[in-house]
């Protein structure tokens, strides 16, 4: 029996389609079934859900649904990324059966087919194939390149840099700015150029390129994003480096793409840090959803903040932690924390004489809370070998503190996991922890795992 090639085709679109799924939605459980078709359009299609844990997804003669696990629904962002995946594949799909879009959008075939999915959920009229609108997808040739230098290394160090690039034409804070005639494009050949790389560091400075990809000039993304007008902004924390890249996007379609020091590129849009690549692959932060879940478990909105920040700022610096906000201290804190460890129990004077501690030097936090210490003094003070325990009202109750974990059916079943893992799944039946790993995962358990990022 022969099989035409729209079908071959569309069947190697299909496994790209479930392995895009399972890669972005890992924690999600894929069911497919085969299915008549229901109209005369072939190609993705995404179906109105059932209800907020479900999403139904077309693609030819195969249904797939996503389920999402425990009470987790589906926010918007997770479902614009899956009609991002669909866009990529279908316009692909009618470019490879098409000479002429083919011969007019090689671009579609570039690069990481990964990276075109993260393009495509940032810029979706690249993947428009037979609209006037439709453009090369200029975020997905940014990422190559960032690619290239993530790889790379100058006089010995790592390479950071990063880009600005304008959802507009002129630069509003500076209106009328054309570029020059010899003005490149921000391309992968730029790479090539040794003395690139240093001009903007990604963390200070960075290329400022307007919607064409052209570069405009280096600006200092602090000053230039206090430049713009002033607009309320997310109340969803940042890390403190890059508030200023969050800031500069929050209007006109703007795009931060920046590769920091850890070799991590990432994605700035709408006000927030959108995506991240690390460990090999890409990260949907989706930070408003998952801040709003964090903040109604710990129940005071600028505790849930606090924490919250201090946990990207050790993101970022890679370094591990943990913070276990308890529901009911006066009880659970005898149970969860050892007497030595305790910030709530005074400590015996052993006079003058005595050699200090570790908990004398922790004295000087008793009676503290999360709201008195400056959040660099708070990120410190997570970076200890263990946990930092918390009320709801925000007040230490223990740094540096080796959680009790009675072995308990429930913590022993399941892959084996970290020391860590095991603390804070522990620390998780007693009030909603934030566990930090130092490959920059961010965790938020609540009895049961409820989302990482």
């Amino acid at each position: 029996m022969s099989v035409t090639p729209d079908l071959a085709i569309g069947a190697l679109y299909e496994s790209l389609l479930e392995t895009a799924l399972r890669q972005f939605f890992d924690r999600a459980i894929l069911d497919s079934a085969s299915m008549p078709p229901v109209s005369s359009h072939v190609g993705f299609a995404l179906d109105p859900p059932p209800d907020p844990s479900t999403m139904s997804i077309r693609w030819f003669g195969t249904r797939y649904t996503l389920r999402a696990r425990s009470d987790w629904r589906f926010t918007g962002h997770e479902v614009r990324l899956v009609r991002a995946i669909g866009g990529v594949l279908e316009a692909r799909y009618r470019a490879v059966l098409n000479p002429r879009i083919v011969a007019e959008r090689g671009d579609l075939f570039r690069g990481a087919i990964e990276d075109r999915y993260v393009g495509a959920f940032l810029d979706p009229h690249a993947y428009a194939i037979e609209a006037r609108e439709a453009r090369a997808d200029r975020i997905a040739s940014i990422i190559e390149l960032l690619r290239v230098a993530a790889l790379s290394s100058y006089e010995n160090r790592p390479i950071t840099t990063g880009i600005l690039i304008l959802g507009t034409r002129d630069d509003p804070t500076r209106p009328g700015l054309l570029p020059p005639l010899s003005a490149p494009t921000y391309t992968e050949s730029l790479a090539s150029i040794k003395s690139f790389f240093r001009l903007a560091d990604g963390l200070r400075t960075v290329f400022l390129a307007n919607a064409d990809g052209q570069l405009l000039d280096v600006i200092d993304i602090q000053r230039w994003a206090s430049a713009l007008p002033a607009r309320p902004f997310s109340e969803v924390a940042r890390a403190d480096a890059y508030d200023a890249h969050a800031r500069a996007t929050l209007e006109q379609g703007h795009i931060c793409a920046v590769l920091s020091p850890s070799r991590e590129i990432k994605l700035f849009a709408e006000g927030t840090e959108a995506f991240t690549f690390r460990g090999a692959r890409w990260h949907l932060l989706d930070l408003r959803a998952k801040y709003d879940t964090w903040a109604q478990a710990v129940g005071e909105p600028a505790l849930a903040s606090r924490l919250f920040e201090a946990a990207l700022n050790l993101s970022d610096a890679r370094e591990g932690a943990l913070f276990v906000v308890l529901r009911d201290p006066e009880t659970d804190v005898a149970r969860l924390v050892a007497r030595a460890d305790r910030l709530d129990v005074p400590v015996a004077n052993a006079g003058p004489s005595a050699r200090p501690s570790r908990r004398d030097l922790l004295h000087l936090l008793e009676g503290r809370s999360v709201a008195d210490l400056d959040i660099s003094v708070l990120v410190a003070l997570a970076s200890l070998d263990g946990a930092t325990v918390v009320d709801r009202s925000g007040r230490l109750l223990a740094a540096g503190a080796i959680l009790r974990h009675p072995a308990t059916e429930e913590l022993q079943t399941g892959p084996v996991e970290g020391a860590r893992t095991t603390a804070a799944m522990a620390g998780s039946r007693f009030g909603p922890v934030l566990k930090v790993s130092e490959d920059g995962a961010i965790t938020f358990f609540d009895r049961d795992r409820v989302w990482e990022i």
